[in-house]
């Protein structure tokens, strides 16, 4: 048997929108990353990008499980002695809601050129509306454990 290898011209990328509202951020993060990496797809292949672009809405209203909201802390540094920055969740929900979701969903990618390719089909919006209504995305439901793609195209 021979292996089957996807050629760069036969990666087809869809668009699709993920709405946020009354969503844990890790389960919604961990499905974003599975799409953008083109996990769902029978021609997935580990070194090339045979993800699909996500949108997701309503990135304010997303819930964080347990006390996180008051626990979870995101550091970053200035790159200038003693120039670390911390930030709680709920402060940084506040402020920007889009870079809690970024950032979980960058943390469940590679960690290399591949992995920020596919941080780029990340669009995230703190409100209902999006600037991609050309693009023709597919609105997915959540059910239980599990997105699904719904039939509707929005």
């Amino acid at each position: 048997m021979k292996t089957y290898a996807v050629k760069k011209k036969d990666i087809e990328h869809k668009w699709y929108v993920l709405n946020a509202e009354e969503q844990v951020l890790g389960r919604l993060a961990s499905q974003a990353a599975h799409i953008l990496k083109g996990k769902h797809k029978p021609i997935y292949t580990p070194h090339m990008d045979t993800g699909d672009h996500v949108v997701i809405i309503n990135a304010g209203k997303v819930s964080l499980s347990g006390n996180k909201l008051e626990q979870k802390v995101y550091y970053r540094h200035t790159n200038y002695p003693g120039g670390i920055k911390s930030v709680t969740a709920k402060k940084l929900m506040q402020q920007k809601p889009e870079k809690v979701i970024r950032q979980a969903i960058k943390g469940m990618l590679p960690k290399n050129s591949l992995g920020r390719q596919m941080l780029q089909k990340l669009k995230v919006y703190a409100g209902a509306e999006h600037p991609h209504e050309a693009q023709q995305p597919v609105l997915m439901g959540f059910t239980g454990k599990k997105m699904e793609f719904a039939t509707t195209e929005r």
